[in-house]
Protein backbone atom coordinates (compact mmCIF):
# COMPACT_ATOMS: atom_id res chain seq x y z
CA UNK A 1 0.00 0.00 0.00
CA UNK A 2 2.73 2.57 1.02
CA UNK A 3 4.62 2.13 -1.82
CA UNK A 4 1.62 2.29 -4.27
CA UNK A 5 1.01 5.48 -2.83
CA UNK A 6 4.14 7.03 -3.42
CA UNK A 7 3.56 6.93 -7.04
CA UNK A 8 -0.01 7.22 -6.97
CA UNK A 9 -1.62 10.33 -8.24
CA UNK A 10 -5.74 9.89 -7.79
CA UNK A 11 -7.32 10.26 -4.95
CA UNK A 12 -7.34 8.07 -1.96
CA UNK A 13 -9.16 7.56 1.67
CA UNK A 14 -10.43 5.39 4.36
CA UNK A 15 -13.58 4.30 5.98
CA UNK A 16 -14.30 3.34 9.32
CA UNK A 17 -16.30 -0.28 10.23
CA UNK A 18 -20.07 -0.41 10.14
CA UNK A 19 -22.12 -0.81 13.05
CA UNK A 20 -22.70 -4.34 11.70
CA UNK A 21 -18.91 -5.15 11.61
CA UNK A 22 -18.63 -4.24 15.14
CA UNK A 23 -21.67 -6.74 15.71
CA UNK A 24 -19.98 -9.48 14.06
CA UNK A 25 -16.61 -8.95 15.77
CA UNK A 26 -18.54 -8.75 19.08
CA UNK A 27 -19.61 -12.93 18.67
CA UNK A 28 -21.73 -14.33 21.15
CA UNK A 29 -19.06 -12.90 24.32
CA UNK A 30 -21.31 -11.66 28.18
CA UNK A 31 -18.72 -8.78 28.40
CA UNK A 32 -17.50 -6.82 25.55
CA UNK A 33 -14.33 -3.87 25.36
CA UNK A 34 -14.39 -1.93 22.28
CA UNK A 35 -11.24 0.09 22.05
CA UNK A 36 -11.50 2.51 19.07
CA UNK A 37 -9.95 5.32 17.44
CA UNK A 38 -10.32 8.84 18.36
CA UNK A 39 -14.41 10.05 17.60
CA UNK A 40 -12.73 13.93 16.87
CA UNK A 41 -10.91 12.39 13.88
CA UNK A 42 -13.49 8.81 12.59
CA UNK A 43 -16.23 8.03 12.57
CA UNK A 44 -15.51 4.22 14.63
CA UNK A 45 -16.58 5.33 17.61
CA UNK A 46 -20.48 6.26 16.71
CA UNK A 47 -20.46 3.04 14.66
CA UNK A 48 -19.38 1.34 18.04
CA UNK A 49 -21.93 2.96 20.20
CA UNK A 50 -24.76 2.30 17.49
CA UNK A 51 -23.08 -1.15 17.46
CA UNK A 52 -23.48 -1.89 21.42
CA UNK A 53 -27.33 -0.13 21.64
CA UNK A 54 -28.07 -3.43 19.09
CA UNK A 55 -25.87 -5.62 20.69
CA UNK A 56 -27.42 -5.06 24.44
CA UNK A 57 -30.77 -4.85 23.22
CA UNK A 58 -30.69 -8.37 21.27
CA UNK A 59 -28.66 -9.70 23.69
CA UNK A 60 -29.77 -10.19 27.66
CA UNK A 61 -27.21 -9.67 30.16
CA UNK A 62 -24.70 -8.60 27.82
CA UNK A 63 -22.38 -5.80 28.02
CA UNK A 64 -20.13 -3.61 25.97
CA UNK A 65 -17.92 -0.88 27.06
CA UNK A 66 -16.95 1.42 23.83
CA UNK A 67 -13.42 3.25 24.67
CA UNK A 68 -12.93 6.33 23.17
CA UNK A 69 -9.37 6.67 23.55
CA UNK A 70 -9.35 10.52 21.66
CA UNK A 71 -5.94 8.83 20.41
CA UNK A 72 -4.87 6.35 18.00
CA UNK A 73 -1.80 3.88 17.30
CA UNK A 74 0.49 2.91 20.29
CA UNK A 75 -1.63 5.06 22.80
CA UNK A 76 -4.74 2.62 21.71
CA UNK A 77 -2.16 -0.38 22.23
CA UNK A 78 -1.41 1.08 26.12
CA UNK A 79 -5.24 0.37 26.59
CA UNK A 80 -5.67 -2.61 25.10
CA UNK A 81 -2.56 -4.20 27.23
CA UNK A 82 -4.01 -2.45 30.52
CA UNK A 83 -7.31 -3.63 29.76
CA UNK A 84 -5.69 -7.43 29.22
CA UNK A 85 -4.26 -6.99 32.77
CA UNK A 86 -7.34 -6.02 34.36
CA UNK A 87 -9.43 -8.85 33.08
CA UNK A 88 -6.64 -11.45 34.47
CA UNK A 89 -6.93 -10.02 37.43
CA UNK A 90 -10.61 -10.99 37.90
CA UNK A 91 -12.10 -7.46 38.61
CA UNK A 92 -15.94 -7.42 37.86
CA UNK A 93 -16.65 -5.81 34.50
CA UNK A 94 -17.69 -2.21 36.16
CA UNK A 95 -14.23 -1.95 37.35
CA UNK A 96 -12.87 -2.38 34.67
CA UNK A 97 -14.69 -0.08 32.98
CA UNK A 98 -13.49 2.45 35.65
CA UNK A 99 -10.38 1.23 36.05
CA UNK A 100 -9.36 2.03 32.25
CA UNK A 101 -11.25 5.39 31.92
CA UNK A 102 -8.75 6.43 35.20
CA UNK A 103 -5.61 4.92 33.55
CA UNK A 104 -6.50 6.59 30.24
CA UNK A 105 -5.92 9.88 32.24
CA UNK A 106 -2.26 8.90 32.44
CA UNK A 107 -1.32 7.95 28.49
CA UNK A 108 -0.30 10.49 25.52
CA UNK A 109 0.34 10.40 21.80
CA UNK A 110 3.05 11.95 20.03
CA UNK A 111 4.01 12.04 16.43
CA UNK A 112 6.71 13.08 14.48
CA UNK A 113 5.71 13.17 10.71
CA UNK A 114 8.13 13.84 7.39
CA UNK A 115 4.25 14.49 5.31
CA UNK A 116 1.10 14.66 6.08
CA UNK A 117 -0.70 14.44 2.80
CA UNK A 118 -3.13 12.08 3.47
CA UNK A 119 -4.08 13.90 6.83
CA UNK A 120 -4.37 17.22 4.87
CA UNK A 121 -6.45 15.53 1.66
CA UNK A 122 -8.84 13.61 4.16
CA UNK A 123 -9.65 17.09 6.42
CA UNK A 124 -7.78 15.79 9.27
CA UNK A 125 -5.19 18.75 9.46
CA UNK A 126 -4.89 22.15 6.90
CA UNK A 127 -3.57 22.14 3.94
CA UNK A 128 -1.25 24.95 5.13
CA UNK A 129 0.30 22.73 8.42
CA UNK A 130 0.66 19.81 5.56
CA UNK A 131 2.55 22.29 3.87
CA UNK A 132 5.19 22.96 6.40
CA UNK A 133 6.17 18.59 6.42
CA UNK A 134 8.82 18.17 4.17
CA UNK A 135 10.00 21.22 3.34
CA UNK A 136 13.91 21.15 3.54
CA UNK A 137 13.50 18.25 5.79
CA UNK A 138 11.34 19.79 8.33
CA UNK A 139 9.20 16.96 10.39
CA UNK A 140 6.44 18.31 11.99
CA UNK A 141 5.93 17.37 15.80
CA UNK A 142 2.80 16.74 17.80
CA UNK A 143 0.73 15.40 20.30
CA UNK A 144 -3.38 14.15 20.64
CA UNK A 145 -5.15 17.11 22.20
CA UNK A 146 -7.14 16.72 25.04
CA UNK A 147 -10.22 16.65 22.80
CA UNK A 148 -8.45 13.62 20.46
CA UNK A 149 -7.38 16.22 17.58
CA UNK A 150 -4.20 16.18 16.64
CA UNK A 151 -2.06 19.15 17.68
CA UNK A 152 1.26 20.27 16.38
CA UNK A 153 3.59 21.30 19.34
CA UNK A 154 6.86 21.89 17.04
CA UNK A 155 9.26 21.53 14.20
CA UNK A 156 12.10 20.10 13.76
CA UNK A 157 14.97 19.96 10.92
CA UNK A 158 16.53 16.82 10.14
CA UNK A 159 15.80 13.17 11.85
CA UNK A 160 18.23 14.03 14.62
CA UNK A 161 16.30 16.69 16.09
CA UNK A 162 13.11 15.29 15.59
CA UNK A 163 13.87 12.43 18.30
CA UNK A 164 15.32 15.47 20.34
CA UNK A 165 12.25 16.91 20.78
CA UNK A 166 10.18 13.81 20.55
CA UNK A 167 12.01 12.64 23.71
CA UNK A 168 11.83 16.65 25.36
CA UNK A 169 7.95 16.14 24.57
CA UNK A 170 7.58 12.78 26.60
CA UNK A 171 9.25 14.76 29.78
CA UNK A 172 7.16 17.41 28.95
CA UNK A 173 3.88 15.18 29.77
CA UNK A 174 5.05 13.66 33.00
CA UNK A 175 7.17 10.41 31.53
CA UNK A 176 9.42 9.21 33.96
CA UNK A 177 9.82 5.54 32.82
CA UNK A 178 6.79 4.01 32.34
CA UNK A 179 5.43 1.77 29.24
CA UNK A 180 6.52 3.37 25.81
CA UNK A 181 5.42 1.84 22.62
CA UNK A 182 6.85 3.25 19.11
CA UNK A 183 4.92 2.71 16.10
CA UNK A 184 6.89 3.70 12.34
CA UNK A 185 5.88 3.16 9.06
CA UNK A 186 9.12 2.14 7.19
CA UNK A 187 11.07 4.08 9.84
CA UNK A 188 12.68 1.22 12.02
CA UNK A 189 16.31 2.82 12.59
CA UNK A 190 14.80 6.22 14.23
CA UNK A 191 12.42 4.12 16.35
CA UNK A 192 15.65 2.58 17.84
CA UNK A 193 17.64 6.12 18.25
CA UNK A 194 14.35 6.88 19.94
CA UNK A 195 14.43 4.08 22.11
CA UNK A 196 18.03 4.52 22.99
CA UNK A 197 17.77 8.00 24.04
CA UNK A 198 14.95 6.68 26.37
CA UNK A 199 16.76 3.77 27.91
CA UNK A 200 19.89 6.22 28.48
CA UNK A 201 17.69 8.22 31.02
CA UNK A 202 15.70 5.88 32.04
CA UNK A 203 17.46 2.51 31.93
CA UNK A 204 14.84 0.15 33.11
CA UNK A 205 11.85 1.52 30.66
CA UNK A 206 9.40 -1.02 29.15
CA UNK A 207 9.91 0.00 25.51
CA UNK A 208 7.87 -2.08 22.91
CA UNK A 209 8.57 -1.26 18.61
CA UNK A 210 5.70 -2.24 16.09
CA UNK A 211 5.20 -1.14 12.34
CA UNK A 212 2.29 0.62 11.96
CA UNK A 213 -0.56 -1.26 10.35
CA UNK A 214 -2.34 0.09 7.62
CA UNK A 215 -4.55 3.14 8.86
CA UNK A 216 -2.04 4.45 10.23
CA UNK A 217 0.44 3.87 8.12
CA UNK A 218 -1.88 5.89 6.00
CA UNK A 219 -1.94 8.44 7.65
CA UNK A 220 1.42 8.27 9.16
CA UNK A 221 3.05 8.12 5.81
CA UNK A 222 6.73 7.06 4.91
CA UNK A 223 9.21 8.14 7.90
CA UNK A 224 6.13 8.55 10.77
CA UNK A 225 6.77 7.76 14.02
CA UNK A 226 4.09 7.95 17.12
CA UNK A 227 4.43 7.17 20.40
CA UNK A 228 2.40 6.06 23.11
CA UNK A 229 3.43 6.82 26.60
CA UNK A 230 2.40 6.41 30.01
CA UNK A 231 3.21 9.37 32.84
CA UNK A 232 3.06 7.01 35.80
Amino acid sequence: MINHLKTYKGKSGTACPSPQDYVDAFGDADYVFCVVITNALSGSCNSARLAKEEYESTNEDKKVFVVDTLSTGPENGLVVEKLCQFIKSGLAFEDICKEITEYMKHTHLIFSLESLTNLANNGRVSHSVARIAGLLGIRLIGKASDEGTLEPTNKARGEKKAIEVLFKNMQNLGYKGGKVIINHCEGEENAEKLKSTILASYPDADIKIYPNRALCSYYAEVGGLLVGLEDL
